[in-house]
């Protein structure tokens, strides 16, 4: 049974054009479904709708036409409960690491919340003595190392770390709550080359350590190649073409996968 079902999802927004308002459709007729443990890759140039879509999956954005169902719940139509209880099963990965993270709260803070959130504890075992802070700190410390960090960020800000540690602050945030589903929305892109390939070495280390669930979101080609064992590309809002990375990679149906394939032919530097 499929984690994450779309089926035939359009957005349109309405602009202004002279004296008159108009549709504009940034995505038209979309499915795909993501199965449970499978890093699937949604790949497109800047402005195919890749972000709307995952918007749309997470209830941030709402359908104009068609659904979006993640464990069998109607995204857009879920109640504030229902919707809550599934955003602690998907957990989204931003493109700027910065901003994602409040500038006001300790690292300890940051990856904290989604338990304070959800109302759950920190999943620490029963074994583990001392009082409830102390254990929230023993849980974080363990996220961090996850992550490549150590114990030394929980009592630093934001702004005390580079642009890699910080998205690995944000990947262990997302991870706190052990969610399903991860979408990743270009975690790499707004990183160095050489950072954003230590990242995508510890998003494939992750997913294989613990059978995560990805929607890894790129315009590249090579790493959507590398992370996920299935690939959908995306052209001006529209699915053109899904199917095995492998082979979708070495026998493309579409001009325009060729096209992405030639743009960006090889892995960034360090990735292994």
């Amino acid at each position: 049974m499929a984690l994450v079902q779309v089926d035939a999802v359009s957005k349109s927004y309405p602009r202004r054009a002279g004296l008159h308002t108009e549709l504009r459709t940034v995505v038209e007729n979309v499915s795909f479904e993501v199965v449970p443990g499978e890093p699937l890759g949604l790949v497109g140039e800047s402005g195919s709708g890749k972000t709307t879509v995952a918007r749309m999956i997470l209830g941030l954005v709402q359908p104009t036409s068609g659904s979006i169902r993640v464990e069998d719940v109607d995204v857009a139509h879920a109640s504030r409960t229902q919707l809550k209880a599934l955003r602690r099963q998907m957990q989204p990965v931003f493109q700027d690491p910065y901003a994602a993270l409040n500038p006001r709260m300790k690292v300890f803070d940051i990856i904290t919340e989604p338990w304070a959130i959800h109302g759950i504890d920190a999943g620490t075992s029963a074994n583990q003595q001392g009082d409830r802070n102390t254990l929230l700190r023993i849980r974080a410390s363990e996220l961090l190392r996850e992550v490549g960090l150590d114990d030394s960020a929980l009592g630093r800000h934001a702004h005390e770390f580079s642009g890699g540690q910080r998205q690995r602050i944000n990947i262990a945030r997302a991870l706190a709550l052990r969610p399903r589903l991860l979408i990743l929305d270009e975690p790499v892109s707004a990183l160095d080359v050489s950072v954003g390939a230590q990242i995508i070495n510890l998003l494939r280390s992750l997913q294989r350590d613990h059978g995560l669930t990805y929607l890894f979101i790129s315009h590249s080609m090579p790493l959507v190649r590398y992370l996920s064992t299935r690939i959908a590309v995306m052209e001006r809002g529209r699915l053109i073409e899904i199917g095995e990375a492998e082979s979708l990679c070495a026998h493309p149906r579409e001009e325009y996968t060729r096209k992405l394939l030639a743009a960006t032919p090889e892995l960034p530097t360090g990735v292994v």
